[in-house]
């Protein structure tokens, strides 16, 4: 029988901002355990919280830029359960008035549009954090994320293969990260994801039973995690056995998912309003105020670097997929205005050297000046395209401007054509074989003579001097 996957899911984003959603205590990562807590978020009793309008400003911005209707009128609600690092043994949520319904985004899988409905994105507070690892026959909890504000973003259950749902996840954490409200960091848990997933039989409507995988914190391991589900639930089925609604862990050491519990229903929380919070009332001005004050967001930055600059939609899509990226191109753009070679070197070169030392680009230690006075520097006739790659890979190791090194390392290029012609004449007379099977018809070893000439130049010789001259000499 043939099957088709259907996939949703849920993300929890952290917000950036500096204290907890209902009370002042710090949301910096990393600190020593229960060292960031106070009554408020630790549900000492007699103690009331107070909603940072921060959060709300960054879940109201989220919302505008995924399509989405906020509600002008939504409600806090206490989501009971009971695990060691909830202290107040319920979370505060937003449950049947959420903050925001009905968005979308779009994604491109295989060159495909498709558009991903959401749901809902609504407010609530993280829990603290268990900790196992290196404690003999104890856990221990530690409670600093406790109250730190969460967006939950819930999407329609639109994806059928694990490549639409990691596009989504890339693009909704791209969106997160224009706004600047989320870092999207996935190791860290600030950007996480939660996986509904179940299959049935293609041409059914019925949605089959669904399994909530948890436990990926990277785009790696949500690929993996989905099909190796999606292969688990259809041998299930071939084999004539039940698929159990559960919520399932991802073990990325084995490669599977792992039975965790029983998936909860929505009234297993015994959800009632908070006592302690009014409605949150959310006007048109407020509304007005956020949409103005939105960036330009991916979608719309790369369309117009492909109109404004004319390159081609991959270079587009790279160079926005991250406002920082975007930013250093359109810095290079305004002080040498040749767009494409400019895409060239950011996304060879200084991509390249960025991963291998494990840089964001923000922190370049060649600016989109020192990268553009080295562009000049060819077009000039000062260094050749290869010295070119010489002179990046130490300016990126030391900071140092092009022009400083090309004077240090004498890699001035070679322009004078009695130099040039001493050097071919030498490579011609070095190489009597090739040049006989040169004059017989074999023009590949053409290529031969050029690599040898500028090599005995060590990169130094124009090359088009080199071809010009090579043209006559081997004839």
């Amino acid at each position: 029988m043939e099957y088709e996957t259907v996939i949703g899911l849920e993300i929890h984003a952290q917000l950036l901002t500096r204290s907890k959603i209902f009370c002042g205590c710090s949301t910096k990562f990393g600190e020593e355990p229960n060292t960031q807590v106070c009554p408020v978020c630790i549900g000492m009793p007699g103690v009331l919280p107070v909603l940072n309008k921060r959060a709300v400003d960054f879940a109201i911005k989220t919302a505008l830029a995924t399509k989405c209707a906020v509600n002008e009128y939504s409600i806090f609600a206490r989501k009971n359960y009971f695990y060691p690092d909830l202290p107040k043994n319920y979370q505060i949520s937003q449950y049947e008035l959420p903050l925001a319904i009905k968005g979308n985004i779009e994604i491109v899988v295989d060159g495909n549009v498709k558009k991903v409905g959401i749901t809902r994105i609504h407010m609530e507070e993280d829990a603290g954090k268990n900790l196992h690892e290196g404690i003999e026959d104890a856990s221990h909890v530690d409670l600093n994320r406790t109250g730190v504000p969460l967006m939950e973003i819930v999407s329609e259950p639109d994806m059928r293969t694990p490549e639409e749902a990691v596009a989504y996840l890339k693009k909704l954490r791209d969106i997160l990260r224009y706004l600047g409200v989320c870092d999207g960091n996935m190791e860290e848990g600030s950007f996480r994801c939660d996986a509904n997933v179940s299959i049935r039989p293609v041409g059914q409507k019925e949605l089959g039973t669904k399994a909530e995988l948890k436990n990926m914190n990277s785009f790696k391991f949500v690929q993996k995690a989905l099909e190796y589900e999606i292969d688990r639930q259809k041998e299930l089925l071939e084999d004539g056995k039940r698929i159990i609604q559960e919520t399932r862990l991802w073990d990325s050491n084995k490669g599977v998912t792992i039975s965790m519990r029983s998936k909860e229903e929505a009234h297993d929380y015994r959800y009632f309003p908070e006592p302690d919070l009014v409605p949150l009332v959310i006007n048109k001005d407020w509304i007005g105020e956020i949409r103005n004050g939105l960036p330009e967001l991916p979608d719309a930055k790369r369309a117009r670097f492909v109109k404004e600059y004319g390159l081609p939609e991959y270079d587009a899509e790279l160079l926005t997929s991250t406002i920082a990226m975007a930013d250093y191109f359109e810095g290079c753009v305004k002080l040498y205005n040749q767009p494409k070679a400019v895409s060239n070197w950011i996304m060879g070169d200084l991509i390249r050297e960025l991963n291998e030392n494990n840089i964001d680009i923000a922190d370049s230690p060649v600016s989109p000046q020192k990268l553009t006075d080295m562009l000049k520097l060819m077009d000039k006739g000062i260094i050749s395209g290869k010295i070119a790659k010489v002179v990046f890979e130490e300016m990126f190791k030391t900071s140092k401007d092009a022009e400083a090194i090309v004077q240090e390392k004498g890699l001035v290029q070679v322009t004078d054509e009695s130099e040039i012609e001493k050097v071919i004449d030498e490579i011609i007379k070095a190489n009597p074989d090739q040049l006989a099977e040169y004059r017989s018809g074999k023009d590949k070893l053409f290529g031969f003579f050029v690599g040898q000439v500028m090599k005995e130049s060590k990169g130094k010789a124009n090359p088009a001097k080199v071809n010009e001259l090579l043209k006559k000499k081997l004839q």
